[in-house]
């Protein structure tokens, strides 16, 4: 990955950039607030469009295939909280059976 030199960007990688803005971006506080997560997200987009326009400037294909490879990845731990998420609630439903208090 490439650095970006652009002002507001302070010649840091675009994706350092971009993990660094979501973990500060208070998403938590929206999903309170009862927002979906698609609407969250455009919320993010447009806050930092202009960062983002310039960002996309200077995109070549290797920074294309680099967001393609972290799109995959982010799926990927999506569907690893799903299944873990329907085990823990497959776990809480589980009921244990004394079969020995039935028989005398």
């Amino acid at each position: 990955m490439k650095k970006i030199n652009t002002k507001n960007l302070n010649n840091e990688i675009w994706f350092n950039w971009l993990t660094r803005k979501l973990n500060s971006y208070e998403a938590l506080n929206e999903l309170d607030l009862g927002k979906n997560p698609k609407h969250i997200a455009e919320n993010f987009i447009s806050l930092n469009s202009p960062a983002i326009s310039k960002i996309f400037k200077e995109f070549d294909e290797d920074d294309k295939n680099t967001l393609e490879q972290f799109q995959k990845l982010t799926e990927c731990e999506w569907h690893v909280f799903r299944i873990l998420k329907s085990k823990l609630l497959a776990r809480n439903n589980v009921r244990f059976v004394d079969f020995r208090k039935g028989k005398k």
